[in-house]
């Protein structure tokens, strides 16, 4: 049994979106594991969310939640607020001929779609990314050899605090899968600028990307995306396989067989199951090869 933690110790302010108390999170993340959320807030408009953490208890803990394919969600659940960006902020505006601004609910197939029907070229990565605009601006998200960083412009914030916020891309302390983006602070808009590209040739290099990942990754698994960084010089996967890991289980839990970067529920493992098996395959690395690898996939919330 999950426990979930008890939503009626915290004084919520009034909102004009959707605010469950003990919300279920594992429907919302792909490993399809995990606990509640103490508070699930959907706002209404970028206004909604300011007056919302605006009026929160300033000690209320605050965590956004995207596609949740890049997250496990403790078995105990998540503690304060979870921000879910609904279909208010899942838009996409073309600015001028090359630039977009996408709200922080977009996904990677909905912006890389509009920059091809734009003529943007330098933005077909994010079809490979598995996320929204505001995980991907949060972690710098990259894939097939360019990152968030080499097309961000600016993003609007609103912060812990429910002020709102533009923070340029110098602002951001880009390094690898990672930013300096405040604690708490929820993306709610993104400006991505390209270059000039013919639609077609955009469209080619789309499929070509969407080939080699349904090649190469278990996308119709639950799972939870890139499990490790890859350390300079070293790619996560090969350390993994070479390390011995490849299809290690704990429970349902499973190392990928196809792509060892990759953790697979195979049915009803727990969140427990999944953070401990990649707990173990970061020691047998680390025995392996002397490389201790990092987490990329986010790990949140309390254990069961």
């Amino acid at each position: 049994m999950i426990a979930a933690p008890a939503a009626t110790t915290i004084a919520m302010p009034t909102v004009r979106g959707r605010l469950t108390a003990d919300a279920p999170l594992a429907p919302l993340v792909w490993f399809k594991a995990g606990g509640n959320a103490q508070w699930l807030f959907e706002p209404a408009d970028a206004d909604d969310l300011a007056a919302f953490l605006r009026d929160l208890d300033p000690a209320v803990s605050v965590m956004g939640l995207g596609l949740g394919s890049n997250m496990i969600v403790r078995d105990g659940g998540v503690p304060g607020v979870v921000v879910r960006l609904g279909k208010a902020f899942a838009k996409v505006d073309r600015v001028d001929a090359t630039t977009l601004c996408c709200g922080g609910g977009a996904s990677g197939i909905l912006v890389s779609s509009s920059a091809r029907d734009a003529g943007i070229g330098g933005i077909e990565f994010l079809r490979s990314i598995p996320g929204t605009v505001g995980g991907f601006v949060r972690m710098n998200g990259g894939a097939y050899g360019r990152e968030v960083k080499d097309i961000l412009v600016e993003c609007e914030v609103v912060l812990r605090s429910g002020e709102r916020k533009t923070l340029a891309l110098a602002d951001l302390g880009y390094t690898y899968r990672h930013s300096d983006l405040p604690e708490g602070a929820i993306v709610v808009s993104a400006t991505f600028r390209g270059q000039p590209a013919d639609p077609d040739a955009i469209q080619r290099e789309m499929d070509r990307i969407a080939a080699e990942r349904e090649a190469s990754q278990p996308l119709r698994s639950k799972t939870g995306g890139s499990t490790f960084k890859n350390p300079p010089g070293h790619k996560a996967w090969a350390l993994v396989d070479a390390a011995g890991c490849r299809g290690l289980r704990r429970g349902d839990a499973q190392v990928s067989e196809k792509h060892c970067n990759f953790l697979l529920n195979l049915g009803e493992a727990t969140s427990a199951d999944i953070e401990g098996l990649g707990e173990e395959v970061r020691e047998k690395v680390k025995a392996h090869s002397g490389i201790a690898l990092e987490w990329e996939i986010q790990r949140v919330g309390t254990a069961g």
